[in-house]
């Protein structure tokens, strides 16, 4: 007990310290009745595990990854916005950043995603439709036209291309006069989930695998504010798995990027600070916030006793979510709001750093402006109005919530090891394994939510005979037209030498060992499209056909 109030006493005193630097939003928290709530409920407790809990911004985590969480500042509201031109998606983020957001995050459409140009055959009917279409430097220049990246961070969903669109920004900032150790925010960057879940991959695992490497070990040294990668439950989530898969399967391909980084000769301290992950919000609220507060403690134990990391930052696990997609219906879609809401409220509730909230027609378009702004007042309503922000982890102690989150860090432990077993997440990935599983669970959910046994409100129980269809939104069906001429002009006024020899360069760095981010910013910035730097990479490396 004593060693305990040590510890309480030490954290207090480093906790006054930071708020130095980082001060709290009010010189004093309180309720409607003037209450006055506390930074930290528990810690002085004689019952309390500090073992397991921790405290506030200490190891294991479990708590928070701050010692004030969101007293200091919100978490960042960073609503997924990409449809059409690189122009209407400018618009776009103008818009919401004007309504209150705090950061960006960007929808690519499908052929971007798997690199290949507007003018490709098989982007034809998909440009534009789920995502903003980007071919080159030209369109990036377009989607960030008057947004200062030295003041706002931007998360990129990409993948398979992340090299490619990083190289964009990177050179879009400079253009803008800012150097890219002042810019900062997110590429997604995970290939291992897009094999398990996701499927837009392009190159076999050890090429992909290579490049996600020599990216870390670029923005280490030219990037630094950068998070390299975003390793991703939210789409192992999506495709049918629980929250234990979901989690498990995340900490394996998170080991996996780790293993290879350390394989291509990097200190883990020198990249694990810049690890991110990326979390679903479904409606279980108490699993979800025991989800997030196990995965924080799971990581921590790995990077400390597993990796022998030495500095506490790569420890620590820093994760955005999003609400729970595939939860959303067609039918009834103003429930959907409900749903988002409390999924936000768990992600809250669960210690995120950044969260993105659906809207309500999603299940059916992609978001109208209204829709869109009504989810990002969501968030701003459970940060400003409902309170839950104003105490660090005011779940903790729950017999119920940390029964579930004791429970969670064993069953995500069974399967890690069940992988270690297989090889590792890339030869489970290879072999099948992870998606049989979540295939088998989707199934398994399907079947139940077919017979009735689990209720969708609206849809399978509780409907309306007549619904009224809400106004939707329409990408322009000319949109494709429109990037192929873009596409003749760019290539018809660029110095097409310049961007031949960067090309050639290109693939003789791929036929080699050197790292390929330079030389894929060299073939940016002279205005070289995705779909030729991808397509001499897929030249290289060969194209993955799955299992």
């Amino acid at each position: 007990m004593i060693k305990h109030q040590e510890q309480v006493k030490k954290w207090k005193l480093a906790t006054e310290k930071s708020m130095q630097r980082f001060p709290e939003r009010k010189e004093r928290f309180e309720t409607s009745s003037k209450f006055e709530v506390s930074r930290l409920y528990g810690a002085d407790r004689e019952d309390y595990d500090i073992e397991k809990l921790g405290l506030p911004g200490e190891y294991p985590y479990t708590r928070g990854i701050q010692p004030t969480m969101y007293r200091a500042r919100y978490w960042t509201m960073r609503q997924y916005a990409g449809f059409g031109s690189a122009e209407e998606t400018n618009k776009r983020f103008r818009y919401l950043l004007k309504q209150g957001q705090t950061g960006l995050s960007v929808a690519f459409d499908l052929p971007t995603q798997i690199g290949y140009d507007s003018d490709h055959s098989m982007s034809k009917g998909e440009v534009g439709k789920v995502g903003v279409a980007i071919d080159s430097l030209e369109d990036m220049e377009a989607l960030l036209r008057e947004i200062p990246l030295d003041q706002v961070s931007t998360s990129m969903t990409i993948n398979a291309p992340a090299s490619v669109l990083l190289a964009m920004y990177i050179v879009v900032a400079e253009k803008q006069g800012i150097s890219p150790e002042k810019i900062s925010g997110t590429i997604q960057n995970d290939i291992l989930k897009e094999y398990i879940a996701r499927g837009t991959y392009i190159f076999p695992p050890k090429p992909s695998m290579r490049l996600i490497t020599d990216i870390f070990a670029y923005c280490k040294e030219q990037v630094p504010k950068w998070n390299t990668i975003s390793i991703s439950g939210y789409h192992i989530r999506e495709a049918g798995a629980n929250a234990v898969q979901e989690l498990a399967f995340t900490i394996a391909n998170g080991k996996a990027y780790v293993d290879a980084a350390i394989e291509a000769g990097l200190n883990i301290d020198d990249f694990a600070p810049r690890l991110a992950f990326f979390f679903n919000a479904h409606n279980q609220f108490f699993e979800e916030v025991a989800k997030f507060r196990a995965a924080r403690r799971i990581w921590a134990k790995l990077m400390k006793d597993t990796y022998g990391a030495q500095n506490p930052k790569s420890w620590q696990l820093r994760f955005h979510t999003q609400t729970g997609g595939s939860t959303l219906t067609a039918q009834q879609p103003d429930n959907n709001i409900v749903r988002v809401t409390l999924q936000a409220l768990a992600a809250v509730m669960g210690g995120t750093q950044s969260l993105h909230t659906n809207s309500r027609d999603e299940a059916l378009a992609l978001p109208t402006e209204d829709s869109a702004r009504i989810a990002l007042r969501t968030q701003q309503i459970i940060a400003h109005e409902s309170g839950v922000a104003d105490t660090v982890d005011p779940l903790a102690g729950s017999y119920y919530v940390e029964h579930l989150t004791d429970h969670m860090e064993e069953e995500v432990g069974k399967y890690l090891e069940k992988i270690e077993s297989l090889g590792g997440a890339v030869a489970a990935v290879e072999q099948g394994y992870m998606q049989r599983e979540i295939h088998h669970t989707a199934y398994e959910t399907q079947k139940a939510i077919e017979k009735g046994e689990e209720i969708i409100v609206g849809m399978n129980s509780f409907t309306l005979e007549n619904e009224v269809r809400p106004e939707l939104l329409r990408v322009d069906p000319t949109l494709g037209e429109k990037q192929k001429e873009k596409l003749t002009k760019l290539r018809n006024t660029r110095d097409q030498n310049r961007a031949s020899a960067r090309l050639e360069a290109l693939r003789q760095g791929a036929k080699g060992t050197e790292n390929l981010m330079p030389l894929i910013v060299d073939c940016v910035r002279d205005y070289c499209t995705i779909g030729e730097i991808c397509g001499i990479l897929r030249e290289e490396f060969g194209e993955y056909a799955g299992v």
